[in-house]
C-alpha cells in the first residue's frame, strides 16, 4: 500500500476545504484552489484531517492514490503559505527589469525578451540579476519558472544563463589549444 497515500492530511485553522462530485475546493487566506480528482478516489474529511483512500489495489488505483495525496496537500500548503521559485541570472550584461506586468529579460540577443506570467502567478525583480516567482499554485509557480529559465539554459562552458537558485552547474573543460601535427 501506498506510504504516501495512507498519509493523513491536517488541515490547519483558517483553511476551508470542500469535497462535492470529485470536485476539492480549498480556500486559505492567500487564496482559493480548485481541483478535480479521478472518480475511483475517495476522500474523507474527519475532524480537520482529509483521508484519501483508494477502492482497490490495482495498479492504477495504486498510482492515483499517493498522487491524489499530494495534490490536496499542495493545495493546502499553497492557499497557507503560498510557493517561491528563485532565479539567478549569470552572464556579463544579462540583465532583468519589471515593467508593469511583464518581464523584460536582456540575455544577449538582439532584442530584450518580454514574458507576461499566466494568472495566478507574480514575478518579482529585487536585482537585475535575481527573479522571484510566487503564486498559490505549485504547478503554475514552477512552469512559469521553467519558461523564464529556458530563455537562456545554463551552458556548460562559461555557465552563463538564466538558473534556478542553488542549481548546481555541471561544467565541461574547454578546448586546450595544443598544436596540430
Amino acid at each position: 500500500m501506498s506510504r504516501i497515500g495512507r498519509s493523513p492530511i491536517p488541515v490547519p485553522q483558517g483553511v476551508t476545504v470542500t469535497i462535492e462530485n470529485h470536485t476539492v475546493t480549498v480556500k486559505g487566506p492567500k487564496g482559493t484552489l480548485t481541483q478535480t480528482i479521478h472518480e475511483d478516489m475517495r476522500i474523507r474529511q474527519e475532524n480537520g484531517v482529509l483521508y484519501v483512500e483508494r477502492p482497490t489495489d490495482g495498479k492504477l488505483h495504486r498510482s492515483l492514490h499517493g498522487t491524489t495525496r499530494s495534490l490536496l496537500a499542495n493545495m493546502i500548503e499553497g492557499v497557507l503559505n503560498g510557493y517561491t521559485r528563485s532565479l539567478e541570472i549569470v552572464g556579463v550584461g544579462y540583465r532583468a527589469a519589471k515593467q508593469g506586468r511583464k518581464l523584460v529579460l536582456s540575455l544577449g540577443y538582439s532584442h530584450p525578451i518580454e514574458y507576461e506570467p499566466e494568472e495566478g502567478v507574480e514575478i518579482e525583480v529585487p536585482q537585475a540579476t535575481k527573479i522571484i516567482v510566487r503564486g498559490v499554485d505549485k504547478q503554475k509557480v514552477g512552469q512559469a519558472a521553467a519558461n523564464i529559465r529556458s530563455f537562456r539554459e545554463p551552458e556548460p562552458y562559461k555557465g552563463k544563463g538564466i538558473k534556478y537558485e542553488g542549481e548546481h552547474i555541471r561544467r565541461k573543460e574547454g578546448k586546450t589549444g595544443g598544436k596540430k601535427k
